[in-house]
């Protein structure tokens, strides 16, 4: 058979195993299908939802990662539009996706865990079975720290201090870390343990001759000092960055976005990773490490102004303690990525500004602010400042616009600026957060650091009062409670 010939049947065979993962039940099969699993993740959906079609591949990938797991997880889908209607009605379905878990037939608890394979994957093992395995035997054992998550294993020959912590300690974690504990002789033999001592086994494929496979404990008997170890040593020298573990690498942090993919490449993941490792090693006490899918992270790698990853090499980039972000502009090499990061830490970097161009007439009543004259608009104004930052396409920024300029016109012969600020394409300075649009803030003149978040009315007059009351010195044309002065004769 053609080499060809071949390819395409195994891609087919790959397509009928990755459809056959999700169970796919509608109102005849529903109810016996769901009493006969232990444990089962449902998502009731329909076909037209945006937010569906954004679940279905995450969901698909959790299925076939969850395959083989001992207890065994099912995961169905239902379609409330067509064959499952019924179902859907029985249970109250409402919205869509709406995910339930249910145990032996029965719903057990809604489902409020990650949209993310990866995140889906450690929440639903984290429901079924004890915080932390028993290990009988040295197959249990190889098969625990075979898997492609970190594993911790506790050996105690008998009850001691140091279990009855490490048990806690799963029971705080199980829906992050996986977690074993043994008393088998044979298994103490093979590993060569020593009695109360806790392990961290690294999964086979992040396994490297630049770090240890595995870590002993070796700090004191307290859930605090445990937490901390699993901290510092659950990713290793160079993690794999992952959407559900984004807020485990703290900056001054160094990322590598390439094409990672632990399912379909491991060699070639690796051997990016290897290269990033053997460089790294040397500057582990000063940055945080990780390799990052340039796919999953592509609205990241925006905001470094990369639209795309093209080859194979990664593209590196960083972020120093002070959050501002730096692109390693050469080409990937070993030597490269060493001179970048011996500037990065010399700090003789220029960092990387998001930002458009700054606008060539800025004498409206609405001063625009973009991120290279921010500065100059905001933080060294020697005026107060009421800023909005929006978004183009945000329909209630669309709104508040002429509302925002006709504060502006009222305002301009004050010692107050009136300031927008586009915080889709430009990047926005700390202290400010802006998490939702439109964001406003009120920055007194003589206390630039501390702005406050304006959570006020969205009328003209509300702002007036507003201002009249928090300005630094009273307005000229109005009072402290925004009443217009009257005019003198």
């Amino acid at each position: 058979m053609a080499v060809w010939r071949i390819a395409a049947v195994l891609a087919a065979l790959a397509v009928v195993a990755s459809a056959d993962s999700v169970l796919d039940w509608g109102d005849d099969d529903f109810a016996s299908g769901v009493a006969g699993q232990e444990t089962a993740l449902v998502m009731f959906y329909a076909p037209w939802c945006g937010h569906c079609k954004r679940l279905k591949p995450e969901y698909e990938k959790a299925a076939q990662l969850l395959v083989g797991n001992d207890p065994p997880i099912a995961l169905v889908k239902v379609d409330c539009t067509e064959a499952g209607k019924d179902t859907c009605g029985k249970f109250g379905v409402t919205g869509y996706p709406t995910l339930k878990i249910f145990r032996n037939g029965e719903v057990s608890q809604d489902y409020n865990g990650p949209r993310e394979a990866n995140g889906i994957v450690k929440y639903m093992r984290a429901q079924v079975g004890p915080s932390a395995v028993e290990l009988t035997s040295v197959k249990a054992f190889t098969d625990f720290i075979s898997k492609s998550d970190v594993g911790l294993v506790g050996f105690f020959d008998s009850d001691s201090s140091l279990k009855s912590i490490y048990l806690k300690l799963a029971d705080k974690l199980r829906e992050k870390v996986r977690f074993a504990h043994t008393s088998s002789k044979e298994i103490f033999d093979k590993q060569s343990a020593k009695s109360d001592t806790v392990v961290l086994f690294r999964p086979p494929q992040m396994q490297s001759k630049f770090e240890p496979n595995f870590i002993t404990y070796e700090g004191d008997a307290n859930v605090d000092s445990f937490e901390k170890f699993i901290h510092k040593n659950f990713h290793g020298l160079v993690g794999h960055r992952q959407r559900d573990s984004i807020n485990d690498f703290k900056s001054p942090a160094v990322f590598a976005y390439y094409n990672v993919d632990y399912v379909k490449n491991v060699k070639g993941t690796n051997y990016w990773r290897n290269r990033i490792l053997k460089v790294a090693q040397n500057y582990a006490d000063s940055f945080t490490f990780a390799i990052c899918s340039k796919d999953d992270f592509q609205h990241e790698l925006n905001e470094f102004g990369i639209d795309y990853v093209p080859g194979d090499k990664p593209k590196i980039a960083a972020r120093n303690a002070k959050d501002q972000k730096f692109i390693m502009k050469d080409e990937f090499s070993l030597e490269s990525f060493e001179q970048f990061l011996k500037d990065l830490q010399a700090g003789s970097l220029e960092p990387f500004l998001k930002s458009e161009p700054i606008p060539d007439d800025n004498s409206g009543p609405v001063k625009v602010a973009v991120a290279k004259n921010f500065d100059e608009i905001v933080t060294n104004n020697d005026k107060d400042i009421l800023i909005e930052f929006y978004a183009p396409w945000c329909g209630h920024c669309k709104k508040l616009a002429p509302v925002w300029d006709e504060v502006g016109e009222k305002l301009k012969d004050e010692d107050v600026e009136i300031v927008k600020m586009d915080a889709s394409n430009n990047d926005v300075p700390s202290p400010f957060e802006v998490r939702g649009f439109p964001t406003l803030y009120w920055v007194p003149k003589n206390s630039k650091s501390k702005p406050v978040k304006y959570e006020g009315g969205r009328e003209v007059d509300d702002f007036v009062s507003y201002v009249a009351k928090h300005a630094t010195d009273e307005l000229k044309s109005f009072d402290r409670k925004g009443k217009p002065k009257k005019e003198e004769l």
